[in-house]
C-alpha cells in the first residue's frame, strides 16, 4: 500500500522510509500505525505540527483518499471511539510516556516527539511571560503621550506600544503600511527613556528577523525611523538599528540543529524584537525562548494574514487567531483609557484570555488609501470575498492589471516590458533594469566609487519589479519561468546569454553563508567590473545588512565561484518574496488547482506591491485560490488558552 502511495505521489520516499524505520524497531507494528506514521511525516512536510486524527474524514475528502486508506482509517474506530493500536513506539497519553517513544498521541493529535516537545516548550515559555505584568512608572503615560501626539481615538499604534510595554511579551500585528516598525521604534524609545531616567543604565536591546532580506529591510527602516524619533540624543544612541538573522543571533553551528545560545548559555539582552514573525517556525521560536533570559522582554512583529513559515508551524497565526475582535478584558480597557486616553470598549469580550491582553492589531494602512485598488483587493482576498476581488480585477484601475488568459508570450512580455496603466502611465518590467544597467555603466577609467554607485543603482532599478510564481516546479513554476524569461531577454538583445554568469543575471542565495556575510534569501546581480588589467570580470553585487550600531546596508562584491548555493531569480516563489516590497509585482498562477494555492499566498503576493500589482491567472483559479484557506494542524492555540479555545 505504501509503495502504491509512493508511485501515486501521495507520499514521499522519506515518508515511506520513516514507516519502514518504525517497522524495523517494532516487528509487531500494526499496518494502521505504520500508515499513520507515514501520513504524519507527509503532514510535517506540508507545514503541520501534528496529524489531528479527528480531522481524518476532512483529509480523506480533501485529498480523495484511495479505498485502502479509508479502510485503515475506519479500523481506528471502535464503538464510535478512536483507538490506536498499542506499540512501544507510541506514547498514547498526554504526559508522553514512555519517554523514548518517537510518536506521541496527545488527545486526538499525533506528533513526532520532537515537535510535541517544541510545542509544549513554546506554549509554556509564552505563558510564563504573559503572566508577568509590570506596574507602569510615574512617567509612563507622559512619555507615551509625547511619543504619540494627540490623534483620533483609538490610536492602535499608541495602544500597541502601551500593551507591549506593560509586560514581558507582546505581539504587534497588522497589514502592510499599518506602522508596525514605527510603533516598535517608539516602543524602544519609550522603554529606553524610562530605563535611563529611572535606572541610569540602558537596556540591552537586540533586533532580529528570520531571513537576511528581512533583516536588511528592517535595518534600513529602523535607521530611518530613529532619525525622526522625538527622544534625547542619549536615548537615540541607546537604540540599535543593527538587525541580525535569528540564526546569527542564536549562534548557528554547522551540521547541527543546536545553537551556541541556549538555557545554559543565554543571550545577553533585556529586550528582543523579532520582525516578520509570520516566517518564524515553531522549532526556531522554541530555540529563541530557550536562549532568552527569564527577565527579558520579547516583542513579535508581523502580518498574521501572510503565508506561514516554510517549516512546520503557523506560530503567529496561532497567537493572533483572535486579534481581529480584540478580546480584551475590562481591566485592560480601563488601563488603556487611563494611560492613553483611548477607548477600546468595543473590543472587550466576555471570553477574554490572558494572551489576548498582550496582542494588538494595527488597523489603518498608511500605504494603501481607501481608493487603492491594491489595498481593497488585499482586503477582499483576506475576507474570502471572491466575487468582490474578481470585480476589482475586471474594473480598470491605475494600480491593478489582470490577464486571465496568459500564454508564454504574454507572460514574457509582462515580465520584460511591464504594463501600461489606464491613466496612460506605465510600470516597469525587467527591460527598465537592463537598459538602466547599460546606459549608466561607468567608463573604463572610472574608479571604484563610481562602479559602487553604479552597482547600487542597478540593485535599486532591479528591485522596482519582481515576477512571482505560486509553484516551484513545472512550466508555471519558478524553474520553467526563469528559463522562459531569460530566453525572452536574450531574444530582445537585453542579455547576451541565458546560461552561466552573464551580466545582468539576478541570483537568489538559498543558504546562509556567514563567511561572506550573506544570508538565505539575499538577491545579488552579476555585473562586469574592471579586473585591474584592462579587462573585466564577473562579480556579484549584494546589498547586505551592515553590522555595527549604525545599521543600514553595505555593498558587497563576491566572485561567482564563491556562490555555491545560488539560483537565477527573474522569478521567485511567493514564499521567497516575503520581507520584500517592489514598485511593480506580478504573480503567475497555474492553470490547474494545486495544494499550495490559498488566500494567504495571494494576499502575500498582492501586498508585496507598492504601486502596481499584475495578476496572470484564470477567473476560476483565482476564485478557487481565494476560497481555500490554509489551516495548519497544531495544538499550540489550545495550549495557550486557559480553557478550550473558542471556535
Amino acid at each position: 500500500m505504501l509503495q502504491r502511495a509512493l508511485e501515486q505521489q501521495r507520499l514521499r520516499p522519506l515518508d515511506v522510509a520513516f514507516a519502514h524505520f518504525l517497522a524495523e524497531r517494532d516487528a509487531q507494528l500494526e499496518p494502521a500505525l505504520s500508515w499513520l506514521a507515514a501520513l504524519l511525516s507527509r503532514q510535517l512536510a506540508d507545514g503541520h505540527l501534528c496529524l489531528d486524527l479527528a480531522l481524518l474524514p476532512t483529509l480523506a475528502q480533501e485529498q480523495d483518499w484511495p479505498e485502502d486508506w479509508h479502510a485503515l482509517a475506519d479500523s481506528l474506530h471502535e464503538d464510535g471511539h478512536l483507538q490506536l493500536p498499542a506499540s512501544p513506539l507510541l506514547a498514547a497519553n498526554s504526559n508522553g510516556m514512555p519517554a523514548d517513544a518517537p510518536l506521541v498521541l496527545d488527545g486526538t493529535r499525533l506528533y513526532l516527539r520532537r515537535y510535541w516537545n517544541h510545542e509544549r516548550s513554546v506554549a509554556q515559555g509564552i505563558l510564563d511571560r504573559v503572566a508577568h505584568t509590570e506596574a507602569p512608572t510615574a512617567h509612563f503615560a507622559a512619555e507615551l503621550a509625547r511619543l504619540f501626539p494627540a490623534a483620533a481615538s483609538p490610536d492602535w499604534q499608541r495602544i500597541a506600544c502601551a500593551l507591549a510595554a506593560r509586560g514581558a511579551f507582546g505581539v504587534i500585528t497588522g497589514g502592510p503600511g499599518t506602522g508596525k516598525t514605527t510603533t516598535v521604534v517608539r516602543l524602544l524609545g519609550l522603554l529606553q527613556t524610562l530605563q535611563l531616567r529611572e535606572q541610569g543604565q540602558p537596556l540591552r536591546i537586540r533586533l532580529a528577523a528570520p531571513t537576511g532580506k528581512a533583516a536588511a529591510r528592517l535595518n534600513a527602516s529602523i535607521a530611518a525611523q530613529l532619525a525622526r524619533l522625538d527622544v534625547d540624543d542619549a536615548v537615540r544612541a541607546a537604540i540599535p538599528s543593527e538587525v541580525l538573522t535569528l540564526h546569527r543571533l542564536l549562534g548557528a553551528r554547522p551540521d547541527t540543529r543546536r545553537y551556541r545560545h541556549d538555557r545554559r548559555n543565554p543571550l545577553h539582552l533585556d529586550v528582543l524584537v523579532i520582525d516578520e514573525a509570520s516566517m518564524v517556525d515553531l522549532e526556531m521560536l522554541a530555540a529563541v525562548l530557550d536562549a532568552l533570559p527569564a527577565s527579558a522582554r520579547l516583542v513579535l512583529l508581523g502580518d498574521k494574514d501572510q503565508l506561514s513559515s516554510v517549516e512546520a508551524g503557523a506560530v503567529l497565526g496561532d497567537l493572533c487567531r483572535r486579534a481581529e475582535a480584540g478580546h480584551y478584558d475590562s481591566g485592560t480597557a480601563q488601563w488603556i483609557a487611563a494611560t492613553t486616553g483611548d477607548d477600546i470598549a468595543a473590543f472587550v469580550q466576555a471570553d477574554a484570555q490572558p494572551l489576548d491582553q498582550r496582542i494588538a492589531m494595527l488597523r489603518e494602512s498608511h500605504r494603501f488609501g481607501a481608493a487603492s485598488g491594491i489595498g481593497r483587493l488585499a482586503q477582499a482576498v483576506n475576507a474570502g470575498d471572491a466575487p468582490a476581488a474578481l470585480t476589482m480585477l475586471q474594473t480598470p484601475a491605475p494600480d491593478l492589471a489582470w490577464q486571465p488568459d496568459v500564454d508564454a508570450a504574454a507572460l514574457t512580455a509582462l515580465a520584460i516590458d511591464g504594463s501600461a496603466t489606464p491613466d496612460g502611465g506605465d510600470t516597469p518590467g525587467y527591460r527598465h533594469y537592463l537598459e538602466w544597467l547599460h546606459a549608466h555603466r561607468p567608463g573604463g577609467d572610472a574608479g571604484e566609487a563610481a562602479h559602487a554607485d553604479w552597482a547600487r543603482g542597478a540593485l535599486e532599478a532591479f528591485n522596482r519589479f519582481q515576477l512571482l510564481c505560486a509553484l516551484r516546479r513545472g512550466p508555471h513554476g519558478v524553474d520553467g519561468v526563469n528559463r522562459q524569461v531569460a530566453a525572452g531577454l536574450r531574444a530582445r538583445g537585453l542579455i547576451d546569454s541565458e546560461l552561466g554568469w552573464y551580466e545582468g543575471r539576478p541570483v537568489l542565495l538559498t543558504r546562509n553563508d556567514y563567511s561572506l556575510g550573506l544570508m538565505n534569501g539575499d538577491i545579488g546581480l552579476c555585473l562586469r567590473l574592471p579586473d585591474g588589467a584592462g579587462g573585466t570580470r564577473p562579480m556579484v553585487a549584494f546589498l547586505a545588512a551592515a553590522t555595527g550600531h549604525a545599521g543600514g546596508t553595505r555593498l558587497r562584491f563576491v566572485p561567482p565561484s564563491r556562490l555555491t548555493d545560488a539560483e537565477t531569480a527573474w522569478a521567485l516563489t511567493v514564499h521567497k518574496s516575503q520581507g520584500s516590497e517592489f514598485e511593480h509585482t506580478a504573480l503567475l498562477l497555474p492553470p490547474d488547482p494545486n495544494g499550495v494555492l490559498g488566500r494567504e499566498l495571494l494576499y502575500t503576493a498582492i501586498t508585496r506591491a507598492r504601486r502596481r500589482f499584475s495578476l496572470a491567472g484564470s477567473a476560476a483559479i483565482v476564485e478557487q485560490t481565494i476560497a481555500r484557506r490554509t489551516r495548519r494542524h497544531s495544538g499550540l492555540a489550545a495550549r495557550l488558552a486557559p480553557h478550550p479555545a473558542a471556535p
